[in-house]
């Protein structure tokens, strides 16, 4: 790939990510191409995966776009039986990344169970059924390397109660799986990213234009993060960089959760 990123070397893995089609996601699987990965770029959106596929193999890189609806077993399967036969092998690389967005989440009170059921459903059993049908190929091979990307909501309270608690189980889930297979040459690790600039946020943002300037008061490094900041740490997760790591959660938060400014400098000056 043109421009390629030996930072951290990929050249050689079969990587594939879920919710590829866009944000996180897409710069996730365009920086893994770019690092040397041929890479699965897989979103129930198909057109949004094979065009950024498309993308990449025009900038050199090596890549499929497939539509894989990660509440279905069986689509699962075939998207992770069509990566290995288009891209020379099975996935090294499973980046779970996969969500429903949602701008406006309603209070706890207010929230019908089909939200809940929706988001434990794509990103708790999403990242499972992907990393059951990931697994066995690793384990034969004695080598592979998932990354979880969770958020800042799995530890603190900022809204959204059942996102956050889908998010807090995939930490355990993260951790569960790093203890039962790492003998197996398996790591398996998490990034926890605070507030990303994305499409995502498109709809609050037309709504109140000045959103990321009124959040970057949060953080202390005084900027809202960028889809870049998160796919950097996933590629230092998939690479032997981090090979001694696993069942850890890499906070990429622009220091949000390291404490509260705001606060300390409200006692100071009171």
């Amino acid at each position: 790939m043109s421009g390629r990123q030996d930072r951290f070397d990929l050249s050689g893995r079969v990587a594939l990510v879920t919710g590829a089609a866009g944000g996180v996601g897409r710069v996730t699987a365009r920086r893994l191409a770019a690092s040397g990965a041929a890479v699965a770029v897989t979103d129930i959106d198909e057109s949004g995966a094979v065009d950024l596929a498309e993308e990449i193999i025009a900038d050199g890189g090596e890549a499929i776009g497939l539509r894989l609806d990660v509440t279905r077993s069986e689509s699962v399967s075939t998207g992770f039986a069509a990566a290995a036969r288009h891209l020379g092998g099975p996935v090294d690389v499973l980046v779970n990344n996969a969500i429903v967005a949602c701008p406006v989440p309603p209070r706890f009170h207010e929230a019908p169970q089909s939200l809940w059921d929706t988001d434990l459903d794509v990103i708790v059993k999403g990242a499972v059924r992907c990393a059951q049908a990931a697994l066995p190929s690793m384990m034969a091979r004695g080598d592979g390397v998932i990354v979880n990307v969770v958020s800042v909501n799995a530890f603190a309270f900022f809204g959204h109660p059942s996102y956050s608690a889908a998010k807090a189980a995939i930490v355990s889930l993260t951790r569960s799986l790093a203890v039962e297979y790492g003998g197996h040459g398996v790591r398996v690790n998490a990034v926890s990213p605070g507030t990303i600039r994305t499409p995502a946020w498109d709809e609050q943002v037309a709504r109140n234009p000045a959103t990321f300037e009124a959040l970057k008061q949060w953080y202390p490094l005084g900027r809202v993060g960028e889809p870049e900041d998160v796919a950097t740490s996933i590629c230092f997760l998939a690479s032997d960089s981090a090979g001694w790591i696993t069942g850890s959660v890499l906070t990429v938060d622009g220091g949000l959760t390291a404490g509260n400014a705001l606060m300390a400098r409200s006692v100071e000056g009171s």
